[in-house]
């Protein structure tokens, strides 16, 4: 069928998240879900690359981008990205998530393990994990956020943020204007966002991970925090048969920085899964 791109709002308890849909309406559906400092246009570079053989669905997550909400508890990550798929009318997806969409996405493999045909996590949070023991530097990040979410500067807080997530810690002004004036956006948006309501623990994965069993790529970047590289390399071994791509020169959101190794590797295991 002919590539094309659509966009919607889907109705879920609580909110209406907003969905985007490319490429080839009877491709394989590929579901990519954003990190927790960005929203769906993140995804645009890998879009791109996976081209429109390949039907890509995206959507802002609760509290981020276009979707709207009031408060509701207990709502659920994993319910929201049933819903997408449902939507969609995908029985299964390749899931591509990052960060705090990788939380969604492994606790979604082990809560409904035939909606998850292959995983590819990049710097996934993980839920249940030990809590994380900073470094100096990013220690001191924190100490900075913290005082500008006291003094209500959420500019101040962006701009922290976007040193801690996409240029990496100690690495300010790292990344260009493209890439930091999108994320400044996506993530300015977030901190002024409404508080969609308490999440639910859809899973405890931290000791669960060796349940999952669908082809996984795990990448993170080289500067990324290192709790979260460690974090990532726990997964990759303890997940059976996962594979890890440590990334040069990258951050929390390669993929955001458009990193040409980080969109070659996670094309490649999309296409191969799309093609068998």
């Amino acid at each position: 069928m002919t590539a094309g791109t659509a966009t919607s709002m889907l109705a879920v308890p609580g909110g209406r998240l907003a969905v985007e849909e490319s490429g080839a309406a009877d491709g394989a559906p590929v579901l990519l879900i954003h990190a927790g400092v960005t929203d769906r246009r993140s995804w645009s570079g890998l879009v791109d690359v996976l081209g429109p053989s390949v039907r890509s669905i995206r959507y802002d997550a609760r509290g981020f981008g276009e979707t709207t909400t009031e408060p509701h508890d207990d709502w659920s990550p994993v319910e929201d990205a049933r819903a997408v798929l449902d939507a969609a009318a995908a029985d299964a997806a390749i899931i591509v998530a990052c960060s705090m969409g990788g939380r969604t996405a492994i606790d979604l493999a082990l809560v409904a393990p035939g909606r998850v045909r292959a995983l590819v996590l990049i710097a996934p949070a993980i839920s249940g994990a030990p809590a994380p023991e900073l470094d100096a530097v990013t220690a001191e990040l924190d100490r900075r956020g913290d005082a500008a979410i006291e003094q209500g500067d959420l500019a101040e807080l962006n701009r922290i943020e976007a040193e801690l997530w996409l240029d990496g810690p100690g690495r300010a002004g790292r990344v260009g204007t493209e890439a930091r004036e999108l994320f400044l956006a996506m993530n300015g948006a977030a901190l002024a966002a409404d508080d969609p309501g308490a999440r639910a623990q859809d899973a405890v994965a931290w000791p669960r991970l060796g349940e999952i069993r669908v082809p996984t790529l795990v990448l993170v970047g080289a500067l990324d925090l290192p709790h979260v590289r460690a974090a990532a390399r726990h997964a990759a071994t303890t997940i059976p048969g996962a594979a890890l791509v440590e990334l040069e020169a990258a951050a929390h959101l390669p993929h955001l920085e458009r990193h040409a190794v980080a969109l070659s590797e996670i094309a490649a295991f999309v296409r191969r899964l799309a093609e068998a």
